[in-house]
């Protein structure tokens, strides 16, 4: 008789119920690679929805007990998928405590709290795995873990919430305003109808405190990231732009500078339309990563979604299958350095500024006019591209000037 691996499953909704599928699909080629069978043995009731008949279809039992689910010895790893920070926690925990292996999506969760999960994971002696809590179906954790382990990561920059880059594109195709943009983001499904988490750029930390993790090792906080949403990005400034020769995009970056410290934001940037992300349209997302090794790479895909999150989600089960038939344990993340985080005087970038054109700001700006890029004046509005200067200075200039809106500026790599 093969090597079996038995998964208990919290939560049944979209990525839930995908899971089901996706596994129930590549049941069979999972076995003939890894030698053993991945099979969901039990699964948490849903209080909110009968899932008896999508249970049955798939050949699993239901409880409404987590303890019964994370004491069962027959079971070998718990698939938390209910999203959230609680209860999901205390149910990671639950299940560590039983020496399960687990599997998550929860990026608010890993993001807040991984440290802890790790070091409990750790002391049980069984694996926390989380690919899925970054991109969707995008590969890029364990890419980052494995594949950039001989490599020097020196830069790391994502579009990497499906919600805003639609409305940017929107924004850009059609010349859609923000509120019109984000109602059609929210008529198909693309946005929450409370959107302040992808709007004002919350999602798209969390994301980042993990992907600075796998990148270059450092713990991080959300406070540690310069978040800056989209709400209320006007129109002529995403037009402006474009006459600059650039698309703005909500980015994730972090990057060290010559001293080894490194600068996390998340906020709308404008990107050279010649560079790798500007190509990644609609709810997709990318992450763009710079290395002394193999130098630039990016990986793209869909950001959410059933199966293409499921997919990552079975990913990382196949790969404690592939850990079981070997009768290996490896840690998702294999380093870490001390944080050295950049000061404001640190952070240094080309910036673009745009004011209404009846108000006058050229003697404030003329000093550090990037002199290579005319002012542009269209739709009521100047815009201008400054030198690279620090965030600090920025702020003390511009940063209290009524009526300028400010963006940084990617450069070219």
């Amino acid at each position: 008789m093969g090597k079996q691996l038995n998964v208990g499953l919290l939560g049944m909704g979209v990525v839930g119920s995908g899971v089901c599928q996706v596994l129930a699909e590549q049941k069979v080629a999972i076995k003939a690679r890894t030698g053993v069978e991945i099979t969901i043995t039990k699964a948490l009731a849903s209080p909110y929805e009968d899932k008896s008949a999508f249970a049955e279809a798939y050949g699993f039992s239901l409880t409404t007990s987590v303890e019964e689910i994370c004491a069962d010895p027959a079971i070998d790893v718990i698939v938390e998928l209910i999203g959230k920070i609680d209860p999901a926690k205390e149910f990671i925990l639950t299940a560590l405590t039983h020496k399960k292996h687990v599997v998550t999506a929860n990026k608010d969760l890993i993001a807040t709290h991984g440290p802890e999960l790790m070091a409990a994971a750790e002391a049980a002696g069984v694996s926390l795995y989380f690919e899925a809590s970054v991109g969707g179906g995008i590969p890029i954790l364990r890419t980052l873990s494995t594949h950039y382990l001989p490599d020097t990561i020196t830069g790391i920059f994502g579009i990497i919430n499906g919600t805003t880059n639609y409305m940017l594109t929107q924004m850009v195709a059609e010349g859609l305003s923000y509120e019109t943009a984000l109602s059609e983001a929210q008529e198909k499904g693309f946005a929450e109808s409370d959107p302040t988490n992808d709007v004002d750029g919350i999602d798209a930390a969390y994301k980042m405190v993990i992907l600075t993790k796998f990148a270059f090792g450092m713990t991080i906080a959300l406070t540690d990231i310069d978040i800056t949403g989209i709400r209320g990005l006007s129109i002529d400034d995403i037009q402006q732009a474009a006459a600059f020769g650039y698309d703005v995009k909500l980015i994730g970056g972090a990057q060290k500078n010559k001293n080894g410290a490194l600068a996390v934001s998340v906020g709308p940037v404008l990107v050279p339309q010649s560079h790798a992300l500007a190509s990644i349209k609609s709810e997709f997302n990318g992450v763009f990563i710079k290395s002394t090794g193999i130098g630039q790479s990016m990986v793209y895909g869909p950001g959410a979604g059933s199966r293409p999150t499921a997919t990552s989600v079975v990913a990382d089960l196949t790969e404690l299958a592939k850990h079981k038939a070997e009768g290996i344990l490896t840690p998702f993340i294999q380093f870490a350095a001390p944080t050295k985080l950049a000061s404001a005087s640190e952070k240094v970038d080309r910036y673009y500024l745009s004011c209404p054109a009846a108000v006058d700001v050229s003697a404030l700006i003329a000093d550090v006019l990037d002199p290579t890029v005319a002012p542009q004046q269209t739709n009521g509005i100047t815009a201008y591209l400054t030198q690279p200067i620090s965030q600090q200075f920025a702020e003390e200039r511009f940063g209290k000037v009524a009526g300028i809106q400010m963006m940084k500026v990617m450069e070219e790599f």
